[in-house]
């Protein structure tokens, strides 16, 4: 049964904490920790563009997810309004990311190296993010939350990115060319930056 927003509330422009948001988010900070460092250190290792692209993401999902728990904080509480603008502002700043290292790959022509950490860091994400995403997606079409709707767009970016992560090892394995990574991150860029002007604009979409 989908959640409808009579079970959420929202009272004055303040949303009412609700358990599932509170615990999906704290599953994406505790997954989003992990993620980031083993992503991070997998990146120096192999010099990869879609693994630094989805170690960005991982720490833009990280503050995301944070946003979104602020809106039920009890001593510091952030409005509905303020969030979805910092978490479209975060959508900007990844899209701002993906291009530069899109960019510098191209320019500098990296050609990246396999790292089992990584590997099996990006396997997993595939398999978490989507349902992070679905799940988010459905209580911010409940609610009408903005901020959740935009933090559901960087859960199933984080997803796309590791399918581009894996995608990009299994080319280079096989012939290594160093203008995929470039190109298959780049392909993201379009999206982010519909999904970051419809948080700004405070539209909730459902199809991330």
């Amino acid at each position: 049964m989908e959640p409808t927003s009579q079970e959420y509330g929202i009272d004055k422009g303040l949303l009412r904490p609700s358990r599932s948001i509170v615990v999906i988010q704290w599953i994406t900070i505790a997954w989003m920790l992990i993620e980031c460092a083993a992503a991070v250190l997998s990146a120096v290792r192999a010099g990869s563009v879609p693994m630094t692209a989805f170690a960005a993401d991982s720490l833009v999902e990280l503050f995301s997810a944070g946003i979104v728990l602020l809106q039920f904080g009890r001593r510091v509480r952030v409005r509905p309004f303020v969030a979805a603008r910092i978490a479209s502002c975060l959508l900007f700043l990844l899209t701002a990311v993906v291009v530069i290292l899109a960019v510098l790959a191209a320019r500098w022509r990296i050609a990246p190296e396999r790292t089992y950490l990584g590997t099996g860091i990006t396997l997993c994400a595939l398999v978490i993010m989507p349902v992070l995403a679905s799940w988010k997606r459905r209580h911010a079409a409940a609610t009408g939350d903005r901020a959740l709707a935009a933090d559901a767009v960087q859960s199933a970016t984080c997803a796309y990115l590791a399918a581009i992560t894996l995608a990009s090892v299994l080319v280079q394995a096989v012939r290594p060319i160093w203008w995929v990574d470039s190109v298959a991150v780049a392909c993201l860029v379009p999206l982010l930056l519909v999904e970051a002007r419809r948080a700004w604009q405070g539209e909730v979409c459902g199809c991330c």
